[in-house]
């Protein structure tokens, strides 16, 4: 029986942030070390940071990343640990996985599959690695293997998956399996998005059964470089069982998942199986590597702890968990003095205001009062803070702004959601600034403004008018503001330039209306596991969603305006998503919405496309958002699209001649 205990370490670390960086990575080995761990996988790159985007090309970062491996190497005495950094070789830059030994540098081993599809852009900087190469890296006297290689570590062979690599129909583990592998590590940087941390495991545990080996998966954690959130979540298997699963969404800058594999057991099996078939070739890229292994006794079997993984609202939680990691780390990494959102009495800027106290009770449910002080100390506000609500109060101000079209329900509803949250709140009254806007230009263009024919500029200048006053409030505060827009809006521009749209991060522009309004009432009379719900919401959740910018009397409704959120949505999954044409796009809907007339689908169709060609400049500049699912518009990270285009005047003029047939 020969047993090794290995460990997953999932990281917070920040792009080029090195002393953070190299204290995170000392914490994990520190942890490691102490629980008598003698294998530990690192997240990929996580020397520098995944984030570093066209810095990697700076000689000097790909320099003090080696250099900081290096200085790395004592922490690992009596150790096998690899590390990620990227790393230059032939006029060429890779993604690489350092396998350090004892206190010395083994080799590396370089990606051979790199994303370049959605929110990653790898092969803007990096090259990938061809099976079967293998190479050496010269570094002072020091010859290094790099390339395809297997390491054969004192008898017990390592290689690697590097993310992406084990993502792939023909993944490089199968190629080690033939090499006699027994244990695969995978150094990555998965970024959250819904549902995925199953495949995730499902891939580990299965390559673990098929290649006869064990598997231990390391991630990033937090939100590393503005956009893009980790949920951590280290996987460990071994022949085919999950024997460890990290904590997702932890607010600990180190995580490690822990677990006892046994070699000799995979061995057999895989000895046993009439599928195997080793590859015996003299030259297999096998380095050996001197190390003595300590002697382990057998272990009671693991026990995975169940928590609001297993429960019925997994998307809900999920969507809580990231999005509040995100603001926090957002926060504190920008050394921000809090949040200011601009609280409309609606769904969108409740949802924020809810996201960002949900964000501080669980910094504090993690690190305690104390702590969230010690990790904030550049915010003096901060010090006498009594409790998380206090704090709450010192970190998020809400205002709500009213006009002359403004009403009660919607006042009544900031309010209450504000102070059920302990957010400071002020009522300011903006309606003298629009009014004296509505003058300036009439006096400047000889006529009075009125509705239905000024509809547009007159519902723009009100949102506009809110913009310099909550900007002073962040700018007093020294806090960030958030725009509040959130993805289906900024699918069809709903949104005012410079108004509502004001804000430095949209911490719900990656999501829609309909799932928001969802999470919401889930929000109400539930809320994520440990926590509360917020019953204040109800004062939200009873309300249709309007912008409530034109006369009372006619009633204003954002679906008035647009179309069902529903609508929206599916319209916007099939032509953006999908990349369906508009009369391809009415084909689809018309079975899933049999209660619409095909006249109003055909409109709404219409509509969603002419808005969209139009708006693609506002989505240019909305501010940043979080990345959650594969429907994200963010032209920055996943949806490209051109400013300038045909509008899809002849596919359009299809969709009309189509349901002008059917009607005759």
């Amino acid at each position: 029986m020969k047993l090794i205990k290995v460990a997953a370490a999932c990281l917070n670390q920040t792009p080029f942030a090195w002393d953070r960086n190299l204290a995170n990575i000392r914490e994990a080995i520190r942890r490691a070390r102490a629980d008598e761990v003698t294998v530990l996988c690192l997240p990929e790159l996580c020397i520098t940071g995944y984030g570093c985007e066209d810095a990697f090309f700076s000689t000097g970062l790909q320099e003090a990343a080696f250099a900081a491996l290096e200085s790395l190497l004592p922490d690992t005495l009596g150790l096998v640990v690899s590390f990620g950094l990227p790393l230059y070789f032939e006029k060429a830059l890779y993604n690489a996985a350092a396998l350090v030994v004892d206190g010395k540098i083994a080799g590396f081993v370089a990606k051979r599959f790199l994303a370049g599809d959605g929110i990653h852009y790898e092969p803007r900087w990096f090259k990938e690695w061809p099976a079967g190469e293998r190479d050496f890296v010269e570094r002072g006297e020091a010859r290094l293997p790099l390339g395809d290689v297997l390491y054969d570590v004192g008898d017990v062979r390592i290689g690697f998956e590097i993310c992406e690599d084990a993502w792939v129909a023909n993944r490089p583990g199968a190629d080690l399996a033939l090499r006699g592998v027994d244990l695969i590590l995978n150094p990555s940087a998965s970024h959250f998005g819904f549902g995925k941390f199953a495949v995730r495991q499902r891939f580990v545990v299965e390559g673990s059964r098929a290649f006869g080996v064990g598997y231990v998966y390391a991630n990033l954690l937090g939100n590393e470089a503005g956009r893009v959130i980790y949920d951590g979540g280290g996987i460990i298997a071994t022949g085919g069982e999950l024997v460890a699963r990290g904590r997702r969404f932890g607010f600990a800058d180190a995580e490690l998942a822990i677990a006892v594999i046994d070699i000799e057991a995979n061995r057999r099996e895989q000895a046993r199986r009439g599928s195997h078939r080793p590859r015996h070739d003299a030259d297999g890229g096998v380095v050996e590597v001197p190390f003595t292994w300590p002697v382990r006794k057998p272990m009671a079997p693991p026990t995975i702890t169940r928590s609001w993984e297993d429960g019925a609202h997994v998307k809900e939680e999920e969507f809580a968990r990231a999005v509040a990691l995100g603001l926090w780390d957002y926060m504190r990494k920008s050394r921000s003095h809090g949040y200011v959102v601009s609280i409309s009495g609606g769904a969108d800027s409740a949802a924020c205001a809810v996201l960002v106290a949900t964000a501080l009770e669980l910094a504090v449910a993690e690190h305690g009062l104390a702590g969230v002080k010690a990790l904030l100390s550049y915010a003096p506000q901060l010090a006498d803070a009594a409790d998380v609500r206090d704090l709450t109060r010192r970190l998020l101000l809400t205002a709500y702004q009213a006009t002359e079209n403004s009403g009660e329900v919607t006042l009544t509803a900031a309010r209450e959601v504000s102070r059920a949250l302990n957010a400071e709140f002020h009522l300011l009254d903006v309606d003298p600034l629009f009014k004296g806007y509505v003058r300036a230009i009439e006096t400047a263009i000889g006529r009075p403004l009125a509705w239905p024919g000024d509809d547009v500029a007159l519902q723009n200048i009100q949102a506009r008018v809110r913009s310099p006053s909550i900007w002073l409030f962040a700018n007093l505060r020294n806090a960030l503001l958030l725009t509040t827009s959130n993805r289906s809006e900024a699918a069809v521009g709903y949104a005012t330039m410079d108004g509502d749209t004001s804000g430095g991060l949209a911490p719900i522009g990656g999501i829609d209306k309909t799932y928001l309004r969802s999470w919401l009432r889930w929000m109400e009379t539930s809320g994520p596991d440990g926590l509360h719900a917020v019953a204040a919401l109800s004062y939200i959740n009873r309300q249709q969603p309007t912008a409530e910018l034109r006369p009372p009397g006619e009633a204003q409704t954002d679906e008035k305006d647009l179309m069902p959120y529903d609508v929206l949505e599916a319209v916007e999954d099939a032509a953006i998503r999908d990349k369906r044409l508009p009369l391809e796009v009415l084909h689809e809907l018309e079975p899933r919405f049999p209660h619409h007339r095909q006249a109003d689908l055909a409109l709404w169709i219409e509509r969603f496309f002419k808005l969209w060609c139009r708006n693609q400049w506002k989505r240019e500049r909305l501010a940043p958002s979080f990345h959650v699912d594969d429907k994200n518009l963010d032209p920055k990270s996943w949806c490209r699209f051109p400013i300038l285009s045909g509008g899809y005047e002849r596919e359009l003029a299809e969709l009309r001649a189509y349901v002008a047939a059917e009607r005759s």
